[in-house]
């Protein structure tokens, strides 16, 4: 590659990254917003996690599709389609009224926030499958690296946005900070003018049939995926806010600011996951055995959380440290998947794989999200950790028939084409 192409692709990769960030903030203050908005004004978990379902059907529906239209229509056109998409579902939701019925306010929420979910899958999947066409093949270090940055940086940059969420919440309401986001995303939304238009447009047409037709690579992995988010949001979406919340007594800044320092943690391990996997590792790119190590580790965590809280130990402490524990482990599980999907993938497949990897994970976080309200609704935040605990093992032992990845290709696409 030479100096110039480099020097492009980095650019490039400046450019999604800040699209991204943005985006991010904005993602994670509305998830932070609905969930202590609708708490305070007296909605039950269950009712909570109703808000949240079209956001993950349509991420489910968004990211099987999103891939084809992105190898269709190029990346750049669904990375900004969906920052596009989230000012309108922000401005939709600030013209909720609360003097509505409340089966006409959820309604209007579901349908928002589907718009919501679509542009975050869209967002989610371009800016991921960016990468994968800035780092040639062969260089899975450096692959890793970069695809550790954008996923840490995102974590992290979710943490401030629960916080500016909460933030807002208290000090403008609701509808003042859902004008705030919204007019910030729509100036980021210029920072597309110079990304090249046909970054990840392929030539050759895909037939739909193709989107079912998967290596077993990204099969296994997909499912693994599937399982792991899912054990993550099924305590963390719904249980764990209103548990603090409700239960414990925590404010809005409290709670926020909790989940805030805990994301932005979370981030911090991802992004830092290559310099520490090489330090006390082989000094080899993650291959099966890492990600079979870090999930079956996770597995301990939210058991021993459930089981601190049933046996009568401090709440706050244990909720504390065990938060701690499983970030920590989750986002080195994390960071490994987001780094493999990558490497079991050709160039000319990227945006088809990436997309149909974030399905799976979309499914998970859809799953993850309905037992989160259903789950803590009968059996507290305790049964929401045991079905954690239950949802890890099964992405364990998917994960146990995953191969080390072989990359063998070169990178296809090259900056400048499709002016």
């Amino acid at each position: 590659m030479t100096a110039t192409a480099s020097n492009t692709n980095f650019k490039n990769y400046i450019l999604v990254t800040l699209a991204y960030w943005g985006f991010t903030v904005t993602d994670g203050a509305l998830r932070m917003l609905v969930l202590l908005y609708f708490n305070n004004i007296g909605y039950t978990p269950i009712q909570i996690a109703s808000l949240f379902l079209f956001y993950e059907i349509f991420g489910v529906v968004t990211n099987f599709l999103g891939g084809w239209i992105g190898s269709q229509l190029g990346l750049k056109v669904t990375l900004y389609s969906g920052i596009g998409l989230q000012v309108f579902a922000l401005v939709m939701l600030s013209f909720l009224n609360p003097s509505w019925a409340q089966w006409a306010a959820v309604g209007y929420m579901m349908v928002a926030q589907a718009f919501s979910g679509v542009a975050k899958d869209l967002t989610k999947m371009s800016s991921k499958s960016a990468i994968r066409l800035v780092v040639p093949q062969e260089a899975q270090s450096s692959l890793f690296k970069w695809v550790a940055v954008l996923t840490g940086s995102k974590n992290a940059l979710k943490g401030v946005g629960f916080f500016v969420g909460a933030a807002l919440l208290a000090s403008v309401g609701f509808v003042g900070a859902l004008l705030i986001m919204a007019a910030g995303l729509f100036l980021l939304m210029f920072t597309g003018l110079s990304l090249p238009k046909g970054m990840g447009k392929i030539k050759a047409k895909v037939k739909f049939t193709q989107l079912f037709s998967k290596s077993q690579e990204i099969n296994i992995l997909s499912a693994a995926r599937f399982f792991l988010f899912g054990s993550r949001d099924v305590w963390f979406v719904v249980g764990l806010p209103v548990f603090l919340r409700s239960v414990l007594g925590w404010s809005f800044y409290q709670v926020g600011g909790f989940l805030a320092c805990w994301v932005i943690g979370y981030g911090i391990v991802q992004f830092s996951a290559p310099a520490i996997l090489r330090r006390f590792g082989s000094g080899q790119p993650p291959q099966a055995k890492t990600i079979q190590f870090w999930t079956f580790t996770l597995t301990v965590v939210p058991a021993a959380i459930a089981i601190a809280l049933q046996s009568g130990a401090p709440p706050n402490v244990v909720i504390v440290l065990g938060l701690t524990v499983f970030g920590l482990v989750f986002a080195f599980n994390s960071a490994v998947h987001s780094y493999l999907v990558l490497a079991f993938t050709a160039d000319d497949d990227v945006a088809l794989n990436v997309g149909f990897y974030y399905m799976a994970n979309s499914g998970g976080r859809l799953a993850g999200t309905v037992l989160s309200g259903l789950v803590y609704q009968f059996f507290g935040l305790v049964g929401c950790l045991w079905v954690s605990t239950a949802l890890v093992l099964a992405a364990g032992a998917i994960s146990i028939k995953l191969p080390d990845p072989q990359p063998s290709k070169t990178i296809a696409w090259k900056a400048g084409d499709g002016d």
